[in-house]
């Protein structure tokens, strides 16, 4: 007994110093940070910024470990939100009400900026409810702090690092304080949640003081966002697209975002609205077919102005949630909540078991990250072609109960069929 006591103390012994050999001191880490920010900082001052920027951005002895940023980064649900459930998240019955007392107040005094940028006033009022929940919520981290500790050893630190230097130029032109800087983890900035790049290219000083302030002018904000929009080729006079019923026969290979027909094309292949009736759209408008739960979820004919939505933000969720909310801003109907209660609930699990079994397989290079994007749902596609499901490009239990029951290539092949017996 005395013999095993000893051999496990011996074992965290020397597990511990193989542990702590891995950590870096303290004194050398911060060593390390120091000899990063000088070169951050000449970095900065080479691409422009002033010295008098700098040294107000990073004051002497600057050490501002913000390690929350970098676990938001890193941070993922352990299930994927189904679009219902995420749609009601975002767009509910408060959020509606609120969403049009503001429109109302609003509209006379900002129907001038809708008219001069081509955005409507209810999709405006619809980012604003879902970036801030209108201005309540515009962040409360120090961007300074936030995205310099973003761009120190980060898995995205080339792009927080530009938009730092962003910041930093904010900052320089304007005479900015770095407390003037707040937003969110990310760096997103304002009442429409800006990152700072957006902003410099963006960005407008609507009331003329001579300061673009998304932060605490509402003028400037909601100027600005609509210029953003106007400049990403918003269409004023043409609706973003409808909830749609699909044919019982509906080649699910035509359906994706970057898949484009004509409406009028779309409605020769049977597609109708949600309720049945005919499409209400423009015949020749380029259009796509969205499926965000495949399926067995709901179905969206999306147009021009959808795409514009998702440039802003590239979650096709994000932008369902928009519109639906915009829709309800410019009506009077009853709000009502969506229902997931047949979809199939997809686990960042389930995920890597697809991305892990299309490399070994179908000897694809998927990153096994558990995350759902346009490359994991091509091998998902692939692999419904395959068993002879239809290629909607989304998991189901269907497929991942394949996929765990999987053996050999013969698996892939249909079962035999019984035989017809002889006549003799």
């Amino acid at each position: 007994m005395i013999k095993k006591i000893l051999a496990l103390t011996l074992c965290f012994m020397a597990l511990s110093s193989s542990v702590w050999a891995a950590v870096k001191p303290l004194e050398e880490q911060r060593k390390e940070w120091d000899k990063w920010l000088d070169n951050l900082k000449e970095e900065m001052i080479d691409k422009g910024i002033s010295k008098k920027t700098i040294k107000r951005a990073y004051k002497d002895d600057y050490f501002h470990e913000v390690k929350e940023v970098v676990i938001q980064d890193k941070k993922q649900p352990e299930f994927m939100l189904t679009s219902d459930v995420y749609l009601n998240r975002l767009v509910n019955k408060n959020k509606v009400k609120l969403a049009r007392k503001h429109y109302k107040e609003l509209k006379p005094k900002y129907k001038k900026i809708s008219a001069t940028y081509g955005v409507p006033l209810n999709y405006l009022i619809a980012f604003w409810a879902v970036e801030t929940h209108f201005g309540y919520n515009k962040g409360k981290y120090h961007l300074i702090d936030g995205l310099t500790n973003l761009s120190y050893k980060n898995r995205r630190a080339a792009f927080f690092k530009r938009e730092l230097y962003h910041v930093l130029q904010i900052m320089d032109e304007y005479d900015l304080s770095g407390d003037k800087m707040m937003g969110s983890w990310a760096g997103a900035m304002g009442h429409f949640q800006f990152m700072p790049s957006t902003y410099n290219a963006y960005a407008v000083d609507y009331d003329g003081d001579g300061v673009a302030d998304i932060w605490d002018s509402f003028d400037d904000a909601i100027a600005s966002a609509a210029n953003y929009l106007s400049k990403l080729g918003w269409k004023a006079d043409e609706p973003w697209g409808q909830e749609v019923r699909l044919p019982w026969n509906f080649d699910y290979k035509l359906a994706g975002a970057k898949k484009y027909k004509p409406v009028k094309e779309w409605r020769k292949l049977g597609i109708l609205a949600a309720d049945g009736k005919k499409l209400k759209l423009p015949a020749d408008a380029p259009a796509a077919i969205i499926l965000p739960d495949g399926r067995r979820g709901r179905a969206y004919i999306t147009l021009s102005n959808f795409r514009r939505i998702m440039i802003w933000n590239r979650s096709t969720n994000y932008a369902l949630a928009i519109v639906r909310l915009a829709d309800y801003i410019n009506s009077d109907k009853a709000f009502k909540a969506l229902s997931d209660k047949y979809i199939y609930k997809i686990s960042d699990e389930d995920i890597l078991a697809v991305q892990h079994f299309a490399n070994r397989i179908l000897k694809t290079k998927l990153k096994e990250d558990g995350k759902y994007g346009s490359k994991t749902a091509e091998a998902v596609r692939k692999l419904q072609k395959k068993w002879k499901l239809p290629q909607d490009g989304v998991p189901d239990y269907l497929l991942i109960s394949k996929i765990k029951k999987y053996k050999s290539r013969a698996d892939f092949m249909p079962p035999p069929q019984p035989q017809k017996p002889r006549r003799i």
